[in-house]
């Protein structure tokens, strides 16, 4: 059986822990935090032995030499997670990893930064994403060019509807409001939206998200609708998108 524990940590990221009840093996997603990660992990009696870095930056990647330190666990990142601290097996699209007999390939999502990796586990139906997309949102875009981004969006696109979507953020409540902004018509997404204000007006988190969901709502992802690419004044996707990420950047 395959287990994914979420917990806040730093300001308003999530961590995960990808534990397997068979082999009891655990993969950490990202370690913005290691002493909350081996915190987590201790309180379920699992030991991390491997980590899953998607990009870099040190709110993903900063906690691996500690946790490596405390745990013996196995890095397996993309090459540019070489920046902050060693890697044991240098990951890219294509490649596929595994927490025993549970199978997780490695697409690229890059264009947040340019290494950027996701880690879908099909039999699951779910996807370690990241920073690539968020609920309602996606990531900034440090490192890449609109239309690397927007084919990055379009393999997320591309999986099952029903894949639960693992984000890195509690960034929903902000996103909403540009993505009313943006899709002021969208009357799923003013559902969407007042059911997010609501939860975290309860202290709850809104990730994980559903690929469906997202489809229906998220602007980012629907830069290929014909009716806002005409409000955004894009001639093609990647187009509508450039122009939907510079807007939120100076929103």
């Amino acid at each position: 059986m395959l287990t994914v524990h979420q917990f806040p940590c730093l300001t308003d990221n999530y961590g995960f822990l990808l534990h397997n009840s068979v082999t009891d093996e655990t993969a950490a997603i990202d370690t913005p935090d290691a002493k909350e990660y081996l915190k987590q992990a201790d309180a379920k009696g699992w030991t991390i032995t491997h980590i899953w870095n998607t990009h870099w930056h040190p709110d993903h990647a900063g906690g691996n030499k500690e946790i490596v330190e405390a745990t013996g666990a196995r890095v397996l990142a993309p090459k540019e997670v070489e920046k902050l601290s060693p890697i044991d097996r240098v990951v890219s699209h294509g490649d596929s990893v595994n927490l025993g007999e549970h199978r997780a390939e490695v697409i690229d999502v890059s264009g947040h930064t340019n290494g950027h990796i996701a880690y879908h586990i099909v039999e699951e139906g779910i996807a370690l994403v990241g920073d690539a997309v968020f609920a309602l949102g996606c990531g900034r875009m440090f490192e890449g060019e609109p239309k690397q981004f927007w084919n990055s969006l379009e393999r997320i696109k591309r999986m099952s509807t029903a894949t639960t979507l693992y984000c890195a953020h509690e960034y929903t409540q902000a996103n909403a409001k540009f993505a009313l902004h943006a899709d002021p018509d969208n009357k799923a997404l003013k559902a969407y939206a007042r059911e997010v204000d609501e939860k975290r007006a309860r202290g709850e988190p809104t990730v994980p998200t559903v690929l469906k969901r997202e489809l229906e709502t998220n602007p980012f992802l629907r830069a290929d609708d014909p009716a806002l690419m005409a409000r955004w004044g894009g001639n093609t996707p990647h187009e509508t998108f450039a122009a939907l990420r510079e807007a939120k950047d100076n929103f």
